[in-house]
């Protein structure tokens, strides 16, 4: 039987740039690479992700009333997700992400909340009624949203995993209940902590620092090409990426951790599913796009074999 994972997070519709460089202040470029929309949001993706990589994902989100709610409605359902637990927003737009993607695969992101902001309390109560095996969190809905949804998962006894992503200095870490996992990448963990991880003994501090914060049973900082760090407080492991040509960075986050929490959920062993998060994260840099981006669980297995890769 598959794990079910109820995710509350966000959706958003993505407008995606493709550009050879990013104009100055008062500069108007005219770029030949071309723009797409595309579905999106950190949620969204890891909702995705955890559909195609073999789980039973609950999503629950607000979208607006218009057409990009609509076409996201609509590509979520087509993925097999329980849609049961999308509200619905009649004042406020689906939300949409800007995102600036440069000729190395590098993006920078903006993001416009629109009805991302708007879920609420009833919306949390009514998605917890579906019997989750986890809760995912995420911070890119409000933060009383993830405070009362991450409390009332630990009041229910349901085991909590959080993407601590886009890293507000703001967010009130210490009214989190205990959580599984809390998972920063480099820039997040820089915001929360002062620290910049690029280094194993960074890594350590961070996480050390972090801990002090947040009542977790892991920290895993996402490093990109690095790959990642686990640490539990007592012991930390330096877990590698996979070699893969970098096209597209978006989603490759919120696929690394979707995996990740899917493969600790089926195994209890918290660097096997780093790797397993690694090599869902290297396949999802080399596509283009958001959610489009994202492998099955039956392409992880074929990426696992042509590389000869063994989880130790």
């Amino acid at each position: 039987m598959n794990n079910r994972v109820l995710v509350i997070s966000s959706a958003n519709m993505d407008f995606v740039m493709k550009m050879n460089t990013l104009p100055a202040a008062g500069q108007t470029v005219i770029d030949p690479n071309g723009y797409c929309y595309v579905p999106g949001g950190k949620g969204a993706n890891s909702a995705v992700a955890f559909k195609r990589l073999g789980g039973d994902c609950v999503f629950c989100c607000k979208l607006g009333r218009d057409s990009n709610g609509a076409l996201l409605r609509h590509v979520y359902e087509k993925e097999g997700m329980d849609t049961r637990f999308i509200a619905t927003d009649d004042e406020n737009p689906t939300g949409l992400a800007a995102i600036m993607v440069e000729s190395d695969g590098a993006n920078r992101i903006v993001v416009y909340p629109g009805s991302n902001a708007t879920l609420n309390e009833d919306d949390i109560d009514a998605a917890l009624t579906s019997y989750p095996d986890a809760l995912y969190l995420q911070l890119e809905i409000s933060h009383s949203a993830v405070i009362y949804a991450a409390n009332a998962a630990a009041r229910k006894g349901i085991p909590i995993f959080m993407d601590a992503g886009p890293a507000d200095p703001n967010f009130p870490l210490e009214q989190l209940p205990r959580l599984e996992v809390f998972s920063p990448n480099e820039t997040e963990c820089e915001i929360f902590t002062g620290i910049t991880p690029d280094t194993p003994e960074k890594c350590l501090r961070a996480s050390l620092e972090l801990l002090k914060r947040v009542d977790a049973k892991y920290i895993v900082l996402k490093l990109g090409g690095r790959g990642c760090f686990v640490c539990d407080g007592n012991y930390y492991y330096c877990v590698p990426s996979y070699d893969t040509t970098v096209v597209d960075t978006t989603a490759a986050g919120d696929a690394f951790t979707a995996g990740l929490v899917l493969h600790y959920l089926k195994n209890g062993d918290m660097v096997k599913a780093a790797q397993y998060g690694n090599v869902v994260g290297a396949i999802t840099v080399s596509r283009a796009g958001a959610s489009t981006s994202i492998p099955s669980e039956a392409e992880v297995a074929k990426f696992i074999e042509r590389n000869d890769i063994s989880f130790s």
